[in-house]
């Protein structure tokens, strides 16, 4: 498939409304490097060498990787997959959790001219297995404790080359004594490798620290990350390496007071999800900036310890994340100062929780939009300028939106009018791997189908309204999951809430709602659905209701409608 080589930044205010609402000094289009993402560490090692690249908090102190360290360790890593017969173009399958080896084996396998497949700690077996098979992956890189999946998967897949790595590795002093004594072995990383398999640090002993100097380009490919289809089969949104490049780029624009090389990133979401990789990992890279590995964001006082101790600048994260900070009961205690700029992705964002988030900081937390097949971040809200409740902001420097048709995508739709959201972009993946039609189905002329329905205003801020595919038709009606849940959300007794859509024999889908109430509370479905009663027409107000003590969410707390919705279909056919 051949690139879009179209000037994206050449279009006219007329064209582009929200360009009058961008922050000052934030520009319109950007110049791109024809570079390969690990560049930006190649020349973060050269200009900025003893700057801190990566810090691992431990319980008694800390380990850190300087910017020439890492780059030395990638050279390492970049080596020994060459002479273990990676080449240009393989994939390398890459198994862990925020950690020192993460950032240190996926430099490694960018340098060696390898693809990047992350696959995530929270999969089944099943699940590795697949994408295992269908990236075509022959070399895993896994730290420990995930090493027995691997081998329960392998003899179903083409992996040959298996290379471990233990947390310990990366833990200092009495950190790294009391994790060998007390948790290694209770916890599952203590293994034994079965022959052929390789430590990851008796590979680096062997190999030197020089750049391998792989002839690595722009538009070769960096990354197969993998994203739900519509189909519900897992697919690998095919990422090069320009796309990873300008999406940096693209969030540093957007926020211009960014100072090289003092920024200080929380890496609290997961560096294996591609919010991670690009708004935390890739970013860091090309800010020079330091990076705070947490290993478990859902530990909120480890979260706020990291904060208070070293101070970061820059926090992406969820609104559950930060919310979860807001009501901390001991958060008096800590120190949340430091932090400066955070966007707040993969759900809307309340304004309640980015109001006091910002009294208890004192910086800026806006929500901001985007998905894998335009890694990372498409929409945000200015930083400093307006932000709109319930809006996902406006498009970054050199990316172009419109909204059109549901049933066709041809037709253009006014300010105002709901439809499905295109994006024309730099960052925009290549294709999905070894899936024409699907491919066919998401990239059309250049513009990529998102599946969002949403709508522009005349000021050029975009709002979600709800996801083509969660869409729910009854009786002929269309009903977006997410303005039942608002309505929902605001009664006083419910804490969370989820809405989808379920088989109905007369109305060919119905309204389901599945809800967590707040501690102490309790209500009933007549309740409830007399509360929906003069907030939505009576065909969008739930006609079940489902108490429970909690909503299955994804790695960076998203609701699965999907999941609870299939739950349900499991419970009918018994």
């Amino acid at each position: 498939m051949e690139r879009d080589s179209r000037d994206y930044g050449r279009r006219t205010t007329m064209e582009k409304p929200w360009l009058k609402f961008y922050d000052e000094g934030v520009p319109h289009t950007l110049e791109y490097p024809e570079v390969p993402l690990h560049w930006f560490l190649d020349e973060s090692a050269r200009k900025y060498p003893e700057s801190i690249a990566t810090i691992l908090p431990g319980r008694f102190g800390d380990t850190k990787l300087t910017y020439r360290e890492l780059n030395e360790l990638a050279n390492r890593t970049a080596a020994a997959l060459i002479d273990l017969g990676v080449k240009k173009g393989d994939r390398v399958a890459l198994y862990m959790p925020n950690c020192p080896q993460f950032v240190i084996a996926y430099a490694g396998i960018l340098k060696a001219g390898g693809i990047v497949v992350a696959t995530s700690p929270l999969y089944s077996p099943r699940e590795v297995e697949h994408q295992f098979n269908d990236s075509e992956a022959e070399t895993v890189i896994v730290l420990s404790l995930y090493y027995p999946v691997v081998k329960q998967v392998q003899p179903k897949t083409r992996v040959q080359k298996v290379i471990v790595s233990n947390i310990k590795e990366h833990l200092a002093g009495l950190d790294k004594l009391l994790f060998g004594l007390l948790m290694e072995k209770k916890e599952g990383h203590r293994v034994e490798l079965a022959d052929g398999d390789l430590w990851l640090p008796d590979l680096l002993d062997k190999y030197p620290a020089d750049d391998p100097k792989v002839d690595v380009g722009p538009d070769d490919i960096a990354l197969f990350q993998y994203t739900g289809g519509t189909t519900g089969v897992p697919k690998a949104a095919v990422i090069l390496h320009r796309n990873l490049v300008a999406n940096a780029l693209q969030a540093s624009a957007f926020l211009p007071d960014v100072k090289i090389p003092e920024e200080i990133h929380l890496a609290a979401i997961p560096l294996f999800h591609v919010f991670g990789m690009v708004a935390v990992m890739a970013w860091a890279w090309s800010l020079s900036a330091a990076m705070i590995l947490v290993t478990n964001p859902r530990d909120i006082d480890a979260l706020l310890k990291a904060i208070s101790k070293y101070k970061p600048t820059l926090f992406m994260g969820v609104p559950t994340m930060y919310n979860a900070i807001n009501h901390h009961p001991d958060i008096d205690k800590y120190d949340v100062k430091s932090v400066r700029a955070c966007i707040s992705g993969s759900a809307p964002l309340p304004m309640s929780v980015k109001q006091t988030f910002e009294e208890l900081t004192g910086g800026r937390l806006v929500e901001g939009y985007g998905l894998t097949e335009a890694p990372t971040a498409t929409h945000c809200n200015p930083m400093y300028g307006l932000n709109v409740e319930g809006s996902i902001g406006l498009p970054l420097p050199d990316v172009e939106a419109k909204i059109v048709d549901i049933d066709t995508g041809t037709k253009d739709l006014p300010i105002g009018e709901t439809g499905e959201l295109i994006l024309r972009s730099p960052a925009v993946m290549r294709e999905y791997w070894n899936m024409p039609e699907e491919t066919e189905i998401a990239l059309r002329k250049g513009w990529l189908y998102t599946g969002d329905i949403a709508l522009m205003d005349e000021n050029g801020y975009f709002y979600i309204v709800d996801r083509k595919k969660d869409m729910i038709i009854a009786s002929g009606f269309n009903i977006y999951p997410s303005e039942v849940e608002d309505v929902l959300y605001e009664h006083p007794k419910i804490q969370e809430a989820a809405v989808a859509g379920i088989p109905d024999p007369r109305r060919g889908e119905t309204v389901k709602a599945w809800v967590v109430l707040k501690p102490g509370e309790t209500t009933t479905v007549d309740e409830i659905r007399d509360f929906c009663t003069d907030k939505l027409a009576s065909y969008k107000i739930p006609y079940y209701v489902e108490f429970r003590d909690e909503l299955p969410k994804t790695m960076v707390g998203k609701v699965l409608r999907r999941a609870l919705a299939e739950q349900d279909a499991k419970k009918r056919a018994r």
